[in-house]
């Protein structure tokens, strides 16, 4: 199943959480290289083995894709 959107509902909720931009180090080398990566090809030819009416939602291709990066 495809991982949900974003709600506005969940969005009220981080009213007071500090944004990863505030806590992350801008230099850091994986933080460089996750705005260089074309993360929309990944959702293109990814989101094709998802499907959209069967089973728990998924979890998002970006957190797929980036984690597995760090294993290697």
């Amino acid at each position: 199943m495809k991982p949900e959107a974003n709600s506005k509902q969940q969005n009220q909720g981080e009213l007071f959480r500090n944004r990863l931009d505030q806590i992350l180090d801008p230099r850091h080398p994986l933080y460089q290289i996750a705005k260089k990566i074309d993360w929309e090809k990944f959702e293109k030819e990814f989101g094709k083995y998802y499907t959209e009416k069967t089973g728990r939602p998924g979890l998002r291709i970006r957190l797929l894709v980036g984690l597995h990066y760090l294993k290697h």
